[in-house]
This record gives C-alpha cells, structure tokens and sequence, in this order.
C-alpha cells in the first residue's frame, strides 16, 4: 500500500511540473512575441531566444543576425500589433519541448483594425539556466478563409 500511494505522490508531482512548464512555455511565446516582434526591443532578445535561434519565416531562413537587422529596419508607422495565440499542443522532454498553435495578429492605428494576419506556427525551446529560450521557431501563413483558429 506504501508503494502505491508513494506512486501516486510521483506521478502527482510530475503532472504538476509539467504543467507548470507548460505554462511557463505558453508564456515565453506570448511574450516573446509582444515584446521583441510587436515593441521591437533587440535588447529583450537574449530573455526569449538562445544565441542560435532560428527563424523559419514563411520560406525565408532568419538567423539571429537576420531577426536583428529585420526588427532595427521595422517601421511600424504608428501601428500597434496586439497578439493572440491558440495553442494545439505543447509536449515535453527533459529539458527540450516543442509547441504547435496558431498565431492572429491584429494591427491597429488610431484604435482601428488596419490588418490581421494568422500564422500555423510551431516553436522549439531548451531549457537554460536562465529558463527555456526558443531555439526555433517555424511560421506558415494561413491564407484568408483557411479554417483553424
């Protein structure tokens, strides 16, 4: 009986760590996403990606310096782009996880919809020491009337 209700306490702790990186991992998305790709900070770089990210951008291979030189040039010409994310699935090993969800950005100015754009995205992330960084992210535009999110 000591065995088993043992079991149950590992198997219970294990459940919520990976929810908790779970978690953790929806998150490191969501902010990524809006404070390097929607407020354009270079400097939050290091807080979200490794030093070999990779960007696989609707057929285009993005390397660090790339995504750097991409968000310096951006102009968002008073826009602000609001992110939303439907995860599909997030699954975990040791110290790597992979993340697949949909991915609507809404551009706006003055307060009014100028864009939206949807992405099928999935991502890849390690743990570091510092917390998971993304090691990878790969992004297929949906075209207009594409069904998912």
């Amino acid at each position: 009986m000591k065995k088993i209700v043992l079991l149950l306490l590992i198997l219970s702790f294990q459940v919520q760590a990976q929810s908790a990186d779970e978690k953790q991992l929806k998150e490191l998305i969501q902010n990524s996403f809006d404070e390097v790709l929607s407020e354009l900070k270079v400097e939050a770089i290091p807080k979200y990606f490794t030093d070999d990210f990779l960007l696989l951008e609707v057929g285009e291979v993005w390397d660090m310096e790339r995504l750097i030189n991409e968000l310096k040039a951006a102009n968002m010409q008073g826009m602000k782009r609001l992110n939303d994310f439907d995860f599909i699935k997030v699954k975990l090993s040791g110290d790597t996880a992979w993340i697949a969800y949909h991915n609507e950005a809404t551009f706006q100015r003055d307060g009014e919809t100028v864009q939206v754009i949807k992405w099928l995205e999935s991502a890849t992330a390690v743990r570091t020491e510092n917390g998971w960084r993304l090691d990878m992210l790969h992004s297929t535009r949906k075209m207009p009337g594409s069904g998912g999110q």
